[in-house]
């Protein structure tokens, strides 16, 4: 597709594993993914999906686990991502790198997302700002579970 790369950041006033929490959990959140659902078993390897609907069209995206480390720095999960939605063939070239890295700063949680193979800077652009509002979401669940405990 191309080398254009989205990026979003959001810091999170929440404990890393309360972040990391949110982030490999299954289900759906309204806040976080326009309320799409998630589901994997969060191993190195497995796939993903996502599903739902965006602007009126149901969807499935789909995806595998690449990476997975919550042991070392910075943490971080890597994943691959479809989406049947952008009308093109579902192979290889196709799919986009999802890496979300979660460092520690006072008070809380740095989350960074960068999606890789966007085919122009206006691509690039708008999944930056479609990411940058699933972080907001991020945000506030994991603000609101951290208060909870």
């Amino acid at each position: 597709m191309g080398n254009y790369v989205a990026r979003a950041e959001v810091d999170v006033a929440a404990p890393r594993r309360v972040v990391w929490e949110v982030l490999t959990s299954n289900g759906s959140r309204p806040e976080i993914l326009f309320g799409a659902r998630v589901s994997s078993d969060w191993r190195l390897g497995s796939t993903i999906t996502w599903s739902g609907e965006y602007e009126g069209k149901e969807f499935e995206d789909h995806g595998r686990i690449v990476e997975l480390e919550d042991l070392q720095e910075p943490w971080r999960i890597v994943l691959t991502h479809f989406s049947p939605l952008s009308g093109l063939p579902d192979v290889p070239d196709n799919y986009h790198s999802l890496r979300f890295e979660l460092d520690e700063i006072h008070g809380g949680t740095r989350v960074t997302l960068d999606q890789d193979n966007n085919p122009t800077r206006e691509a690039a652009e708008h999944s930056q700002a479609n990411w940058a509002q699933m972080l907001c979401g991020v945000k506030t669940v994991a603000e609101r579970e951290a208060a909870a405990r």
